[in-house]
């Protein structure tokens, strides 16, 4: 569903001294499978996220989503593409301040242009879903660091994407509200038949997946499934 093909991240200092982030790095995610990508601050797990992702691009090398290749595809359409296929989760949840939960959640199919009406109707049942039904009016600041991470768990996956990218969604959580968040993640991955590509520190959290990849030194390595 999900292949990058070589790819390589190159970032100049100005001094013509080239630092390779990425390099060579080969990935491989099927329909419904779950895959954590761990290691060290500054590795570049983030940045692999966000190209997989199509929110950067390589240096060189292919992402593939079903086969097509969205480097190849205009910005516009890479939009697209992110807002139909892929759903996101960040450590800090992203949620707008101005809007209640409600309308943050229905926010990605405002864009996909479903109307309002549906758009939140589809929204109410996914945050139904993440136990937030009684606090669907409430703004951002009128809810709890875990209820707005269940906020932001809910507005990825409100239009059913073919994958979930989340970059270190529980990193700041406590304890508690962590594990809540990535059994959360996990049981409506499965509810929802999406992908699943998670960042993260925890290897606690990345035994959960399918398959372990490490990323050091800018090369990502196969670790367990």
């Amino acid at each position: 569903m999900l292949q990058a093909k070589n790819i390589e991240k190159i970032y100049h200092d100005g001094l013509r001294n080239e630092l390779y982030v990425l390099n060579n790095i080969t990935f491989n995610l099927n329909h419904a499978e779950t895959a954590a990508i761990i290691g060290s601050s500054g590795s570049g797990k983030t940045t692999l996220l966000n190209i997989l992702g199509g929110l950067d691009e390589p240096t060189s090398g292919q992402i593939l989503l079903n086969d097509m290749d969205v480097n190849k595809i205009s910005e516009k359409q890479r939009c697209t593409v992110r807002n139909q296929h892929f759903g996101f989760i960040y450590q800090f949840h992203h949620l707008l301040p101005e809007f209640t939960a409600l309308e943050n959640v229905a926010m990605p199919l405002l864009i996909k242009g479903e109307s309002s009406e549906v758009a939140k109707q589809r929204a109410e049942k996914v945050l139904n879903d993440v136990g937030l039904i009684k606090r669907i009016h409430h703004k951002p600041s009128e809810l709890s660091g875990g209820e707005r991470q269940r906020a932001a768990i809910a507005r990825a996956l409100v239009h059913q994407p073919d994958c979930i990218l989340a970059d270190e969604p529980t990193g700041n959580l406590d304890r508690k509200n962590a594990e809540q968040a990535i059994d959360l993640i996990i049981d409506l991955n499965k509810q929802y038949n999406t992908s699943l590509v998670i960042v993260t520190h925890d290897l606690k959290i990345a035994e959960r997946m399918d398959t372990v990849y490490t990323l050091e030194d800018g090369v990502l390595n196969f670790a367990s499934n």
